[in-house]
């Protein structure tokens, strides 16, 4: 597989990414994806016969608009569809330095995909930008990785991309690889991280949430460590980032916090940025910009920028495709989630539409010009098949976990869920919330009563369809509340993804 350190230097790519403006970067991402679809159309035996069944010939497709004729690739369709051998380059997997890692297997059977060291070299740009942005003096920064370390992506690829990024640059950094071991965190944060500069704490968005938590009970001062803050895999909206921020003392919300879209399909794909956090915060406030943005105005997406050179994002009907090189090249492939794309001067015109200025509001927010790119956006929701229907009306987690997240009712939990459709004796549907309480905390009516009302009230709010159902059936869509003791094994086992929807 050629890469692209083969093109361009690592010092060249810096001073692209520094230097060059929306034009480029548009014209990079058509030219880099038609690129990729011609040598996979003649080198990937399964993508051959893939295009063959659909009666593409290659050599036809000449310009972008050719190239968005191409039928989309799936897990379905594709990837289950041939041997993992014809889905490789030369239709081999004999490379030195393939690496599996499989899917969470959250929408099906889990799926290993190769991948070799390109793609930690990819990441090792977002984690440098990472540190490079940062609101403290640079110094010794630890490092300490919260990911599984199992086969799944996010605990090896970060460990390999901090590394690299620490090699190339003149970061210094020390990594200790925790995994989702809380004790060794604790540890970590007591006894490691004040011999640094900088601390930086990587995982799951729940899980970093328990960490931050659960330390200040452990009389764990996190403001005199300089935390940083790095989050991967899930959706939040900015009230839990705020909550993390006040409750770990870090010093600035847009430079020091970090939300990666990544996956086991192709790596870290795309990041948030200083820029990314800043324009989703001010559409938040601003209901035009949002709309204008984002379109669906009842969820909020997480809202990252993403390098042509490495990898190109679609949005057809919603639906987001990306392409990108790999073991397992992919070219408009359908990842399940939904989302749009968009780029720096689609903001500018919509905020400046709105009487909004972006270069004002950047100087507010102490975020200077060295933290900012041209990269285009990618914004994306949670995905399509995570929701689950009341009476008709689509119920997403995100509505549950902003009304959770309200004082005093996160006081008494962790902030994790599943949500659930099922049915009583009588074969009456209904909406089951099961919440877990923190350590110490025991189960209450009231308790309960404040999460129902909560949730009903954010859903009024949030929700065109609940709010139909309301008015005319209230009692039948009332949800109702479970509440289970800290990491119980049947939602909330330590150590797996968070389900936040179960069937």
């Amino acid at each position: 597989m050629k890469s692209t350190k083969d093109n361009l230097s690592q010092s060249h790519i810096g001073q692209l990414i520094r230097i060059k403006d929306s034009n480029f970067w548009n014209l990079e991402k058509k030219n880099k994806s038609l690129y990729l679809f011609h040598r996979a159309a003649k080198s990937v035996p399964a993508y051959k016969d893939f295009l063959k069944k659909n009666n593409i010939n290659h050599q036809d497709i000449r310009t972008w608009e050719d190239f968005q004729k191409i039928p989309p690739i799936d897990k379905n369709n594709y990837l289950r569809k041939y041997q993992l051998e014809k889905l490789c380059w030369g239709g081999k997997l004999d490379n030195k330095s393939i690496v599996f890692t499989a899917t969470s297997g959250s929408t099906g059977e889990p799926f290993y995909f190769p991948r070799e060291q390109e793609l930690d070299y990819q990441y090792s740009f977002i984690a440098e930008s990472f540190l490079k942005n940062n609101s403290s003096k640079n110094g010794p920064t630890l490092v300490i990785i919260g990911f599984g370390m199992g086969v799944w992506i996010g605990g090896i690829i970060t460990y390999k991309a901090f590394e690299i990024a620490s090699q190339r640059t003149d970061h210094k950094i020390s990594i200790i690889t925790t995994g989702i071991n809380k004790k060794e965190i604790f540890s970590a944060l007591r006894d490691l991280a004040p011999h640094f500069k900088n601390t930086v704490l990587i995982g799951y968005p729940p899980f970093v949430k328990d960490i931050i938590d659960e330390a200040l009970q452990l009389k764990i001062n996190l403001k005199k460590i300089n935390l940083r803050l790095v989050f991967a895999a899930e959706v939040f909206d900015e009230d839990f980032r705020d909550y993390l921020v006040k409750k770990a003392g870090v010093r600035n919300r847009f430079l020091d916090t970090m939300n990666i879209y990544g996956s086991a399909d192709i790596g870290a794909m795309a990041s948030e940025t200083p820029l990314s956090i800043l324009i989703r915060t001010i559409a938040l406030k601003k209901d035009g910009i949002f709309r204008d943005l984002f379109q669906d105005v009842s969820k909020v997406p997480t809202v990252a920028q993403f390098n042509p050179l490495f990898i190109n994002f679609e949005s057809v009907d919603k639906d987001i495709l990306l392409t990108g090189n790999n073991t397992v090249p992919l070219v408009r492939y359908s990842i399940g989630d939904n989302g749009g794309v968009f780029n720096i001067d689609n903001v500018a015109n919509i905020f400046k539409k709105h009487g909004v200025s972006l270069k004002e509001e950047l100087r507010k927010a102490k975020i200077s010009e060295e933290s900012i790119s041209n990269f285009p956006f990618v914004y994306v929701y949670e995905r399509k098949d995570l929701s689950t229907k009341l009476y008709g009306a689509i119920i997403y987690p995100e509505h549950i976990r902003h009304a959770i997240l309200r004082h005093p009712i996160i006081n008494s939990l962790t902030g994790k869920f599943t949500l659930t459709t099922k049915y009583d004796s009588k074969n009456n549907q209904y909406m089951e919330i099961n919440c877990e309480l923190r350590k110490g905390q025991g189960p209450s009516h009231r308790l309960k009563e404040m999460i129902k009302k909560g949730v009903v009230k954010e859903l009024l709010d949030k929700n065109a369809e609940y709010t139909n159902n309301y008015k005319s059936m209230p009692k039948k869509v009332i949800p109702h509340i479970v509440l289970w003791p800290n990491e119980d094994l049947l939602h909330f086992k330590l150590g797996t993804k968070q389900k936040w929807v179960t069937i």
